[in-house]
């Protein structure tokens, strides 16, 4: 499956709309020079407003009700100098359809309700045909409108439906791997549980047959020969098991796999991988992330992941600022967005509970609370000086 990243939608973006505008001043030209009116021929006034309709189509997504309202007037105006007909549909199509793309459709169909209400009752008293008027250009001149509204209503909902199921992908993926990261952890935990049974109880009957050997050395040199015994076959079993155990805590890093990634480069994949769901991630990334231990690193890694799931699942945002600062003995890492104070995200899950857990087991602090414009989690976790991998 190809990725597009933001750049190539943006690209995509200018190249769509350059077309529309061509589109629009081709259109309108041709009306144009139809001349299928009585007034003053085609002349430069009139190809000049079909230039400036399609000059209109380059902002069409930075002032979409701009552009319609704009439009509207323009055409207004070109009727009221007198300059061969055109009609209503072909100059207002693109503009209706890009305020619908951007959600303005309200404004669209009020636009173009307008339009047609005042045109038909200007040419009606004019004295046009009436047969002609409402027979034929009104009915086509509305589905013509419509259809424009309808297609860019249709884009924006199948444009939003592919941004929400990317988003649910990542959050889907991400979840998986948070889950196969708490099954690790829980293994791991068991292993270090096991361990610590076992050297408790190895290292007692270790110290205990090391006295009654002391003590029968002198008078009982065979019993203090099986203590001792005892003590050596202790000492190769708990020997045995520390290896297997070492052995299966060291195996992935042991695998021949490539080196792991920085905890820089881990962030910069989150951060793309939330720009291709729809979500701006302005990542202030400070110097020292890379040269964090590894416990703290994967802390802050999963502390980062979880709260840009938890905006992605439960927050409206379009923007989250994510910023990490690294001092002396500690690290700051912080992630806002603007979905508004009362998206609190993973309200009665385990989210914000788990990235707690994992930066209190480090001696950190975590606080995930509504800000001022959104939701923030801020989490600062210390280390020791100059505790870097070695």
């Amino acid at each position: 499956m190809t990725v597009t990243g933001p750049g190539d939608d943006a690209r995509r973006a200018r190249g769509l709309d350059v077309v529309l505008s061509t589109a629009t001043v081709v259109l309108v030209g041709v009306a144009v020079s139809a001349d299928l009116g009585d007034g003053v021929g085609p002349g430069p006034v009139a190809y000049g407003f079909a230039v400036g309709l399609g000059g209109l189509m380059l902002a069409r997504r930075r002032f979409p009700v701009g552009v319609l309202v704009t439009t509207a007037a323009g055409l207004l105006l070109y009727y009221r100098l007198g300059q061969p007909p055109i009609g209503l549909a072909v100059p207002m199509v693109a503009a209706l359809f890009s305020a619908a793309e951007q959600g303005r459709t309200r404004w669209a169909s009020a636009v173009a309700a307008a339009l047609v209400v005042v045109s038909t009752s200007v040419r009606a008293v004019q004295g046009d045909d009436p047969g002609l008027l409402l027979g034929y250009e009104l009915p086509s001149t509305a589905a013509l409108m419509t259809a424009s509204i309808a297609c860019g209503a249709a884009v924006r909902a199948r444009r939003e439906w592919h941004a929400e199921r990317r988003r649910r992908e990542v959050t889907a993926r991400w979840e998986r791997e948070r889950e196969a990261t708490e099954r690790v952890e829980r293994e791991r935990l068991r292993i270090a549980r096991d361990l610590h049974d076992l050297l408790a109880h190895t290292t007692a009957v270790i110290a205990l047959h090391a006295d009654v050997a002391r003590e029968a050395l002198p008078e009982d040199p065979d019993a203090a020969d099986r203590s001792l015994a005892t003590v050596r076959a202790a000492c190769s079993s708990i020997t045995r098991e520390l290896r297997a155990t070492l052995g299966v805590l060291r195996e992935p890093a042991d695998s021949g796999g490539p080196p792991p990634e920085s905890l820089g480069e881990r962030l910069a994949a989150l951060v793309d991988e939330a720009r291709i769901v729809g979500v701006e991630v302005c990542f202030d990334e400070g110097d020292g992330l890379d040269a964090l231990p590894a416990v703290t690193a994967t802390t802050v890694f999963h502390v980062v992941q979880e709260a840009l799931t938890n905006v992605l699942r439960h927050s409206s945002a379009s923007h989250v600022t994510l910023t990490g600062v690294a001092g002396p003995e500690q690290v700051t890492i912080r992630v806002s967005d603007d979905g508004g104070a009362a998206a609190c995200q993973g309200t009665g899950g385990w989210g914000i509970i788990g990235m707690r857990e994992r930066v209190e087991l480090t001696g950190g602090r975590l606080s995930a609370a509504p800000g001022p414009r959104g939701f923030v989690v801020e989490a600062t976790l210390p280390f020791p000086s100059g505790g870097g991998e070695p």
